[in-house]
């Protein structure tokens, strides 16, 4: 299906325009030209998996996902309950994490590294005790591991199952590898550099895991009760039930989120290829309106 005409391009226009200020934030026009305009060199180049795999539309199911996932380390979700405030300014913390990404994939090599100090900084000072009383360190490469395997495992997927282009089985493994680039910027030690190297560490995680009443509490509030306006609470609702989709059965279960492999199957998965291809649309000029997929 097309949309042709003024109105059609329109409509286009506007809904990229309040999807890119809802994720960019106000100050988004000035740090996508401060990211792209900005002359010299890019940690990574123009053919690099990474600036496929995060500029996809895919991102908006992997990035509910990873959260869903990164809260089920019980110190990471301590110190995003304590510190990082995503219940108050739950758009703030979006716009940030959407500008770090854009700044660290596709903006000048200076800038990157400033990003990641900057986030070096924040990490340093959050510090607390669980209410097991379990001390935590937001810098602690350990946790900090978690976070990126979390991470990148989610975004990986998502473009596998969602994304407008596969891409080779090298080419993902050349992201997780591009991903470690930015993870240890970010005071990573030893991230995964390959696919199999990140299911192993992925796997050394495991015995860490599992789901604090405060991870099931931040669950909900991503699932239930999303700060979106109420035009947008189907379309969300449809990205937020394809990232529970996509977590490994075990996670949801963790976290207590219903999983129906048939419901999965005939409904979840189309619908998500749906309004992946509808925000791909959005955001690209020119492109006409995606067909909705069959079945």
């Amino acid at each position: 299906m097309r949309l042709t005409g003024p109105d059609g391009r329109g409509v286009q226009e506007r809904l990229g325009k309040n999807l890119f200020a809802r994720v960019a934030g106000p100050e988004g026009p000035k740090n996508r030209a401060r990211i792209h305009e900005t002359p010299g060199p890019r940690w990574f180049g123009p053919d690099r998996p990474i600036r496929t795999v995060h500029g996809d539309a895919s991102m908006f199911i992997g990035g509910i996902s990873a959260l869903l996932l990164q809260s089920l380390h019980p110190l990471a979700m301590a110190a995003v309950s304590a510190h990082s405030g995503f219940r108050g300014d739950p758009w703030g913390r979006l716009q940030r994490t959407s500008t770090f990404l854009a700044m660290t994939t596709y903006g000048p090599a200076e800038g990157a590294q400033e990003a990641c100090d900057q986030v070096r900084a924040v990490h340093a000072r959050v510090r607390g005790v669980t209410a097991d009383g379990e001390a935590y360190h937001a810098g602690d490469p350990h946790l900090l591991g978690w976070v990126h395997i979390a991470e990148v495992d989610s975004f990986l997927r998502a473009h596998q199952r969602y994304g407008a282009h596969a891409l080779t089985g090298d080419e993902y493994d050349g992201y997780v590898a591009d991903a470690a680039r930015v993870a240890t910027a970010l005071g990573v030690l030893d991230p995964p550099t390959n696919r199999e190297e990140l299911a192993e560490r992925f796997t050394a995680y495991r015995r860490e895991l599992r789901a604090t009443p405060q991870a099931r509490g931040a669950a909900r509030f991503l699932l239930l009760n999303p700060p979106v306006p109420l035009v947008a609470r189907l379309p969300y609702g449809v990205l937020a039930a394809n990232a529970v989709s996509l977590l490994p059965s075990w996670a949801a279960a963790e976290l207590r989120l219903p999983r129906l492999p048939l419901v999965d199957t005939v409904a979840v998965r189309p619908l998500g290829r749906g309004v992946t291809s509808l925000v791909r649309w959005a955001m690209a000029p020119n492109r006409p309106l995606p067909t909705p997929p069959a079945g």
